[in-house]
């Protein structure tokens, strides 16, 4: 192509890829001026012209702004710039859409009414310090009243949803059945309920004490792995190691209350381990799992899913029994 030769309309139309009729509507906009006009009123372009119409081309098909396009080319922006802005425009867009599918789906699977399509735009379209103060709020009402260990109940509430700035949407459905659920009454009581049934009697009451807790999330964390590797090795429970480390739970256990690890206090905490465990299965006989599941349970998977960790439904259980009976075969 000759740098100083001029091309009619209908050339550059079959080299940029662009219409007689876009070209033209750029030049009425004054973004890409002809080189030549003749006196027949034919206008006529060079290769830079072309190559400038080129660029807006692309530009426009990644859907940049006829302005901004007009700022590059009278120089009063760089083309870093422009894209860069662009970008973040299109990062947004697609955080939106993205918002809006979570929205359509989760109505799709519910036949949600008009009222339920506003609902759930809002509950995708909230601010950070909002959805803190929704999860605040389900947390205040859930424990009041709660004859639950506070410290307990504070861990408990740390567990909360965190939405990610570029969330996906499964992250963005599971916020909007959580937010729509701790907003629910029948939701927050029987939330209450269950933690109520399971942590304010014995053995629950006994998990949930302060220093147990401190123990199982301090100190307590590194026993606790060694016998879960153990047990899932299938190492049985009269081997060696697995008394000696079930005796070293119970010498951290014993150091709580500031007592000696004696013989009578390892079959007091084996007798304890297999309470735990009879009610544990008990609540397995009874469809815990259930009652669970809907409830706190529930919370914890979202919470989860929202977070983009793994789902407290798929940890494993203490082997309670397991420990029980190495602690007998280490005490004679």
């Amino acid at each position: 192509m000759d740098d100083n030769e001029l091309y009619p309309i209908g050339d550059v139309a079959r080299r940029t890829g662009l219409s007689v009729s876009a070209i033209r509507y750029y030049s009425d906009a004054g973004v890409i001026d002809p080189t030549h006009v003749t006196e027949a009123g034919h206008r006529l372009y060079d290769v830079r012209a072309i190559a400038r119409l080129e660029l807006v081309r692309t530009l426009r098909d990644l859907g940049t702004g006829l302005e901004g396009v007009r700022r590059l080319l009278d120089g009063e922006t760089t083309l870093h710039d422009l894209v860069t802005a662009h970008l973040r425009l299109v990062e947004r867009q697609e955080r939106d859409l993205r918002a809006r599918r979570a929205v359509l789906r989760t109505l799709v699977k519910q036949g949600g009414t008009a009222a339920q399509a506003a609902l759930m735009h809002k509950l995708v379209s909230m601010s950070d310090e909002e959805r803190e103060r929704l999860v605040d709020d389900f947390w205040d009402d859930v424990s009041d009243g709660l004859d639950v260990n506070p410290d307990f109940v504070g861990r408990l509430r740390e567990i909360r949803p965190h939405l990610p700035e570029d969330p996906s949407a499964a992250q963005l459905e599971a916020w909007i059945e959580l937010a729509d659920l701790v907003q629910d009454e029948e939701f927050r009581g029987e939330v209450r309920s269950y933690l109520q049934d399971t942590f304010s009697t014995s053995p629950g009451r006994l998990m949930a004490a302060t220093p147990v807790q401190d123990f199982i999330y301090g100190t307590g964390m590194t026993i606790m792995g060694d016998i879960m590797a153990a047990y899932r090795s299938g190492l049985p429970a009269d081997a060696p190691r697995s008394q000696e480390l079930a005796v070293r739970l119970v010498d951290a256990t014993a150091a709580l209350d500031g007592r000696q690890a004696s013989a009578s206090f390892r079959r007091e905490m084996a007798a304890k381990f297999d309470e735990i465990d009879e009610f544990l299965r008990e609540e397995d006989d009874d469809d815990p799992g259930s009652r669970f599941d809907l409830t706190h349970g529930r919370y914890l998977s979202l919470v989860s899913v929202i977070n983009g960790t793994q789902s407290g439904a798929d940890e494993e259980i203490v082997p309670f029994a397991w420990i029980a009976a190495a602690l007998r075969a280490s005490t004679p």
